[in-house]
């Protein structure tokens, strides 16, 4: 039987994972172990959120520049996040303590992630935005829990988009496009007077990506359990 294609972001992560080679080399030659590196992107994670809190404490509405360094941040710890498994592989010290620390760290990082994007938009009165935030962390979890109950099961379950380097890489692109655009352009609103609500602003282009993930997140939960019910 024809063996299938990979897909586009099979073939994306194959080319990001070339690129981050001689990085791989640099980072075995220091004799960081692989769980180090994942504690190492966890804690840059951790610093994102802090990023958003002190920004919805101290920085004023309509500020780019915290949102912007959330998403620099955040991308940063998700190149720590993408090394992990590929050092253990190179290094030969793939544990399955490794795997399970990676995986927990993976859903504590993800919640410190959506904490932070959360409490800096209630904070400024995106409370909308907020509890989609809170939504698509919710879906991020349950796609992680459906995979690992199944799998505890003897089922494998690898289908779905929206899965973690997927969710870092939209909101740490989206970040980043806020800032730059708002930037160049200003502020900005779309309204129609007998709409009560703004339609569009800057803040919308790092939130509509949140909302985009608040629902497929939950759609691939979903989907994972249809999928486990057809072959259980």
């Amino acid at each position: 039987m024809k063996k299938s294609e990979p897909g586009m972001w099979e073939k994306i992560k194959k080319g990001a994972y070339n690129l981050l080679n001689p990085i791989l080399k640099l980072v075995i030659k220091t004799g960081i172990t692989p769980n180090g590196i994942t504690l190492i992107g966890f804690i840059i994670t951790i610093f994102s959120a802090v990023i958003l809190i002190v920004g919805a404490e101290t920085g004023i509405r309509g500020d780019t520049r915290y949102i912007t360094w959330f998403g620099i941040v955040l991308l940063a710890a998700g190149l720590f996040d993408m090394l992990d498994g590929q050092l253990a592989r190179k290094t030969g010290k793939m544990t399955k303590f490794g795997a399970l620390f990676d995986s927990v760290i993976d859903r504590y990082s993800e919640m410190i992630m959506f904490f932070g994007i959360a409490y800096y938009l209630v904070s400024y009165h995106y409370f909308l935005s907020g509890v989609l935030a809170f939504i698509a962390m919710i879906g991020s979890i349950m796609v992680s829990y459906v995979r690992a109950r199944a799998e505890g099961l003897g089922v494998e379950c690898k289908i779905g988009i929206m899965q973690r380097p997927e969710r870092v890489l939209t909101i740490g692109i989206s970040a980043i496009l806020y800032g730059l655009i708002s930037h160049f352009t200003g502020t900005f609103k779309v309204e129609i007077d007998i709409f009560p609500y703004t339609l569009f602003e800057n803040i919308s282009i790092f939130t509509i990506p949140i909302f985009i993930m608040a629902v497929l997140t939950n759609y691939t939960a979903f989907q994972r359990l249809n999928h486990c019910r057809k072959i259980m």
